[in-house]
């Protein structure tokens, strides 16, 4: 891929800077900038090379407005945001615009086009500039008319944050640091499989946290009561056979409203498992120090029900420790109130998981 650092003159042309600015918005409101601001130093570059900049982005399934991500962005540079995604009005806007200016489309996934990769709308979109920059990691995974198409129609460059992402993850695929912990979290199963698989081949030890490794606790036979489970028509025996699979032995659970610790074997039928118990946070920390590489995708529990999270404590283990770090996953990265103690925080989060899994991403190989 080529970087937009490589770009040599790019003084008045117009960019098109696909970005992932799709973000949680509560009440009008936006509750986590962590994307918006991964995507300043690629569009601060573009600014003082002079180039006029058109930022393109999604928010949900379609349907909503991007103001109020405008409204952020806003706090950390001047832009102009332009609520239509194509017409008269948008071409006039950036006829008008000046070297350094940056605007803000509507929500691309407000037009049907998106999301069925048309061609035509592709086109209509090429139209509008005279260079496409995908500085849009976290939703590369997807097969949108803004991520595949784009880069066939336009000179196509990655931008810094993306860069970043495949370098940075690229470490868990290529000659990576012994020993090597791989966390995995979160809660849905059936898209994690694939990782679980992979890693038992390639870490020294993998963890399994989250309502994931309620699955393997009832494929294990033990107890999970009311805890969440994802209906996987799935064999366990290889995974759970597996000497690298480290399987906790504690867990918080929920009953009555109020939360305990118990070992395993002890949950009963009313339970709802929540985090992963004090003796396994400890036992996982003591492992963190030993580890030279560390990749850790999503959270060990349903941490809004707990105040004391596994997440938080096994986050501050690995901060405090000199080894490589990279994390992922959106629910993960809302822990993270600093980034200093971390060798990399993804911005992706099933997009992290198909890289980790494939090597690849199909807005990597339109751009290559």
């Amino acid at each position: 891929m080529r970087s937009i650092k490589q770009i040599k003159d790019i003084k008045g042309k117009r960019v098109l800077l696909r970005v992932d600015y799709n973000v949680p918005v509560k009440d009008g409101v936006v509750a986590d900038d962590f994307r918006i601001k991964k995507s300043l130093p690629t569009i601060n570059l573009l600014q003082k090379k002079g180039a006029k900049i058109i930022l393109i982005s999604h928010l949900g399934k379609g349907g909503d407005s991007l103001l109020p991500v405008a409204k952020v962005l806003n706090k950390y540079l001047k832009i102009e945001f332009i609520p239509e995604i194509l017409g008269e009005n948008v071409s006039n806007k950036i006829k008008e615009m000046k070297n350094g200016d940056v605007i803000m489309l509507e929500n691309l996934r407000n037009d049907i086009g998106e999301k069925e990769s048309d061609k035509i709308f592709a086109l209509n979109l090429t139209k509008l500039a005279d260079i496409y920059v995908n500085e849009a990691f976290s939703v590369s995974h997807r097969e949108d008319a803004s991520i595949v198409l784009l880069p066939k129609l336009l000179p196509s460059y990655a931008g810094l944050q993306f860069l970043a992402e495949v370098e940075n993850l690229s470490k868990a695929l290529e000659k990576p640091k012994h020993p090597f912990l791989f966390i995995l979290g979160g809660a849905k199963f059936s898209t994690k499989i694939p990782l679980i698989e992979k890693y038992l081949k390639v870490a020294d030890l993998v963890f399994v946290g989250g309502a994931l490794v309620n699955n393997l606790l009832k494929a294990k036979g033990y107890e999970v009561g009311k805890s969440l489970v994802d209906d996987v028509p799935y064999e366990f025996d290889k995974i759970l056979k597996n000497k690298k699979l480290f399987l906790l032995t504690d867990v918080i659970v929920e009953y009555d409203g109020g939360f305990t610790n118990k070992k395993i074997e002890d949950v009963a039928k009313h339970d709802v498992i929540v985090d992963i118990g004090k003796d396994t946070t400890l036992l996982l920390s003591e492992l963190v120090k030993k580890s030279k590489l560390i990749i850790w995708n999503g959270p060990l529990g349903k941490y809004e029900s707990s105040k004391d999270n596994a997440t938080t404590t096994v986050l501050e283990s690995i901060a405090k420790a000199k080894n490589e770090s990279i994390l992922g996953g959106g629910d993960l990265v809302s822990f993270i109130k600093d980034e200093k103690g971390f060798s990399f925080v993804s911005t992706g989060g099933g997009a992290t998981i198909q890289f980790l899994a494939e090597g690849t991403l199909p807005g990597i190989k339109a751009l290559q």
